[in-house]
């Protein structure tokens, strides 16, 4: 089918262009360059080693110096131990087994410690995850391969068809609607929406709306729906990335429902770490056996080492049965383990993953009657095909107004690989949509302008926020212009800065602390967001919040970042340094207004937006924005302040 095929060739380019830009990152780097760059652990100490699944050998280590740098090593991605001596030699490539905090536990390819590992300097370096593309790739085969199937056929499956397009959704019109109290009417309408839906329905959430809220709500209702109709297949919730699927296993959990988090967390706290599969297997009877066999192998296999330097014949011998015996024991805790996870799988009722995860080899075969796929709007659609495989129904939940899955290759992403499955199918459906239409977060005016670009005018805010404000007569919203201040951009690098306007905006920041001061203490102080689109000018901001002496006392409260940081979180207050100033009027990437959408609606009680009308004015957006600001009184020169 033409429409997998175009996918399948889309994921080849960003394929090609990832890779060489992991390339470009290592090949000719140095080991302290990889490490600045979040791709190098160096120097490592090794901490404990231990037999695993498959006779591999699973070694702790722990990063000794460097550890404020942050990196990507992660759960299930490939990795390679290496010796500083001939890193091109002395190297054992494996994956990565758990990852949290400092330490991590590799599981190499090889039933023993190499040689190198002894003496000299250690390091772990991240290799390119072909992984991940090699399951996207082999999604979208079998997806294409379903799609060809007659209809009507088992394999045939409705639902592949319904997210192409080629058919539309079905939905059972004979159910009694359901109410929670705990839900508003939009929320439970998606609730609804979710229960009658026989292949796909969609929860489109704005900024503050109570999306997770409802998910959860959504979540225990399928499964009392699925218990009576499938006697208790669990039901299969994940998102593109660790921290979203986190966030629903930890409220999952808190309302009471035995969940499965596949896969490694990226939250390292005690309750996430309970509803592991790794902690589940330790608390299991069973366990207790698969301890005492596999001390018995290394046993076994710490004598045939002994052999490792006498070479006759029936050294020979003695270590080849050592060997067997040490790999026959491994092979029955392999099957003690496949039977303890089995039983922790059937007694779930919820199995949480990343989208990639749910292929993990503990879940890989397996069937559910429904897939819920969260934070929808930043999954890359090949990734998705990987789960909905294992379903016959889909919930999609997200924003597609908000920030889209960021693609390496332009081109790729020119011909539509940024186009997300959510937003294709709330093209395709609407019949399948739910907006949900309340949102808890913003005073009214913040959330007026996103309403009106993004959301039809339909977003209303509930009565508690609608007009909440940081102190009585304090303004929500304030557009500052610097057109005329000759605050102009520079270009550093790839990015744009401002450092005038860098300057202005700590410097009314810092006004507006000492006005803060006389009204809060220092520990229910307001909490204060600075965001820019653009790298350079972050760094900039930084540098100067660093040497104002006024906001050294409050520097906790305030967090300074890019806008893709800030998805999902949301301050008191939050100040935009839009940043371009220019006479061509160029706004550059100002002009995804969905990442604007993100940073205005960070704010609850506050938004400053400080920018050059001159240059913004020519994008439909900016300009319906500023003329909002001076409609409702929000519009000031910067001129009032120099």
């Amino acid at each position: 089918m033409d429409y997998f095929k175009k996918l399948l060739d889309l994921l080849k380019l960003e394929r090609e262009e990832d890779h060489a830009q992991y390339r470009k990152l290592t090949e000719q780097s140095s080991v302290s360059e990889r490490r600045a760059n979040g791709l190098t652990w160096y120097p490592i100490a090794i901490r404990g080693s231990e037999m695993s699944r498959g006779d591999y050998l699973t070694v702790e280590v722990e990063r000794t110096t460097h550890q404020d740098i942050s990196h990507q090593l992660r759960f299930g991605m490939p990795a390679v131990l290496f010796g500083n001596y001939d890193p091109q030699k002395d190297r054992v490539e494996g994956i990565i087994a758990h990852q949290s905090g400092n330490k991590l536990k590799i599981t190499l390819r090889t039933d023993e410690l190499p040689d190198f590992a002894r003496d000299g300097k250690l390091g772990i370096d991240l290799l390119f995850d072909d992984n991940s593309y090699d399951e996207m790739q082999a999604a979208l085969k079998s997806a294409n391969d379903l799609s060809e199937k007659p209809e009507g056929t088992a394999e045939g499956r409705p639902l592949v068809r319904v997210l192409t397009g080629e058919k539309t959704p079905t939905f059972n019109e004979n159910l009694y609607p359901i109410s929670f109290p705990k839900l508003n009417i939009s929320q439970n309408q998606a609730v609804n929406k979710i229960l009658s839906a026989n292949e796909l329905a969609i929860v489109h959430g704005p900024p503050g709306t109570g999306k997770t809220t409802t998910l959860v709500q959504a979540i225990k209702a399928l499964i009392k729906q699925e218990n009576q109709k499938t006697g208790g297949v669990p039901l299969l919730v994940v998102a593109p990335s660790n921290t979203a699927v986190d966030l629903l296993s930890e409220k999952l959990h808190e309302e009471g429902l035995n969940v499965l988090r596949v896969g490694n967390p990226a939250r390292v706290n005690e309750r996430l770490m309970s509803l592991t599969l790794d902690a589940k297997m330790t608390d299991h009877p069973m366990m207790k056996n698969t301890k005492t066999l596999k001390k018995q192998a290394n046993e076994y296999k710490n004598m045939a080492h002994k052999y490792k330097r006498s070479f006759g014949k029936s050294e020979r011998d003695q270590r080849k049965l050592l060997f067997e015996e040490a790999h026959k024991i491994m092979k029955e805790v392999g099957n003690i383990e496949q039977y303890i996870i089995d039983d922790l799988v059937t007694k779930a009722q919820v199995i949480t993953a990343t989208l990639v995860g749910a292929n993990n080899y503990t879940v890989r075969n397996l069937k559910f009657h429904t897939v819920v796929i969260d934070e929808a709007g930043q999954a890359l659609e090949a990734a998705c095909w990987i789960p909905i495989l294992k379903a016959q129904k889909v919930v999609l939940a997200g924003d597609h107004c908000q920030l889209s899955p960021t693609i390496k290759s332009n081109e790729a992403a020119k011909n539509g690989l940024s186009t997300t499955l959510l937003e294709k199918c709330v093209a395709l459906h609407p019949e399948s949509v739910t907006l949900l239409e309340e949102q808890y977060r913003m005073h009214e005016q913040i959330m007026a302008h996103s309403s009106k670009i993004f959301y039809h005018n339909k977003l209303k805010a509930h009565h508690s926020v609608a007009k909440h404000l940081l102190f009585a007569n304090d303004s929500p919203l304030t557009f500052i212009d610097t057109a005329g201040c000759s605050f102009d951009e520079k270009l550093g690098g790839t990015s744009s800065t401002n450092p005038e306007e860098a300057a202005f905006l700590v410097k009314h920041l810092s006004d507006f602390v000492e006005e803060l001061k006389k009204k809060f203490s220092t520990n229910n102080f307001p909490s204060i967001a600075i965001i820019s689109p653009y790298k350079q000018q972050i760094t900039i901001l930084k540098e100067q919040l660093e040497h104002l002496p006024d906001l050294q006392e409050v520097l906790a409260h305030i967090s300074v970042n890019t806008i893709d940081s800030f998805q999902g979180q949301e301050r008191d207050i939050v100040y935009i340094s839009l940043t371009r100033s220019n006479t061509e009027g160029a706004i550059g990437f100002l002009s995804d207004i969905r990442r604007m959408n993100v940073a205005m609606t960070r704010a609850r009680k506050k938004l400053i937006v400080i920018g050059d009308s001159a240059t913004l004015s020519n994008s439909p957006f900016y300009a319906d924005f500023i003329t909002f600001s001076q409609e409702i009184d929000a519009y000031k020169s910067a001129w009032e302040w120099l």
